[in-house]
């Protein structure tokens, strides 16, 4: 098996310093050595990273268009509890993220989704350890 030792996603931005506050007030912190006018790396956790890219800059690592009105990712989070879930949609809704996907309760599995101010879609979700009986 590869061991992969962190994970980097590229998102590309309209406006960095709107990105900035707004994954700011849903507790994420940023690294600032890799922080300038052109690109963030918000920390997800100590091996996992968001690299905000405003989009002039993001276009220079790939020839393919910015996809636009089309959904290819969705960007989950795993959190520790449905509580958590619940206080960081509702933050981010607050914050000027647009809804997404109603709360889904699978019973093992509780998650929500949002969309972000560049209308990346991010979900949320609490599992329980143990997957449900059959």
């Amino acid at each position: 098996m590869r061991v992969v030792t962190q994970t980097f996603i590229n998102l590309p931005v309209k406006d960095l310093d709107k990105s900035i506050q707004f994954f700011t007030k849903l507790g994420f912190t940023f690294n600032p050595d890799f922080t300038d006018e052109k690109a963030t790396c918000m920390i997800i956790n100590e091996h996992s990273f968001a690299m905000l890219l405003v989009e002039d800059y993001f276009k220079t690592f790939s020839k393919l268009p910015i996809s636009k009105g089309t959904r290819e990712f969705i960007y989950a989070l795993s959190l520790t509890s449905r509580s958590e879930v619940e206080e960081m949609v509702k933050l981010a809704l607050s914050s000027g993220g647009k809804p997404a996907n109603d709360a889904q309760d699978h019973g093992f599995m509780y998650s929500w989704s949002f969309l972000d101010p560049d209308d990346h879609l991010w979900e949320v979700f609490f599992m329980d350890a143990l997957p449900p009986k059959e």
